[in-house]
């Protein structure tokens, strides 16, 4: 068995008045998981940095321009039993404008602005529904004890 890091998440959200919505996208009937909820994702390609991947594919999948971003203090993984490798995913957040215009690319078929716990229902894998704990700890509770990592744009 291997152990890989070919992909990332990042999880895109907004804040007004204290409170913050996340941007969950549906996958279309096409994609692999069809149809499920989920924030940004996608591969690393060769020679690029993960968060690079990131920028682009939030920019692919969604039209839109980070103000903020950061490395998370977390990382996802899952197993893949057909090629038997563990996948490592950074996590990363990106701050948006509130009044941001979303377009969405043709691997989803809907996109919706969700609070924290909304977003959480509606994400399949425990690790993604932490993510968004941490980010809303960081964010709003300013927890010192979560080092994000900002990177400057």
């Amino acid at each position: 068995m291997n152990i890989i890091s070919n992909l990332i998440e990042a999880h895109i959200f907004r804040e007004q008045n204290g409170q913050l919505e996340f941007l969950l996208l549906k996958r279309s009937p096409e994609q692999y998981y069809p149809n499920l909820w989920q924030m940004v994702s996608g591969k690393i390609k060769e020679n690029e940095t993960a968060f690079n991947a990131a920028l682009r594919e939030i920019k692919e999948e969604t039209s839109l321009i980070p103000e903020k971003f950061w490395v998370a203090p977390t990382v996802n993984s899952f197993y893949a039993p057909d090629k038997d490798y563990i996948c490592l995913l950074p996590v990363f957040a990106a701050k948006v404008k509130y009044d941001c215009e979303v377009k969405i690319s043709k691997e989803h078929t809907e996109y919706k602005w969700l609070s924290a716990e909304e977003a959480k229902n509606l994400l399949a894998w425990d690790g993604q529904r932490k993510s968004v704990d941490v980010i809303v700890d960081y964010v709003l509770n300013r927890n010192s004890f979560l080092n994000f990592i900002e990177i400057n744009l």
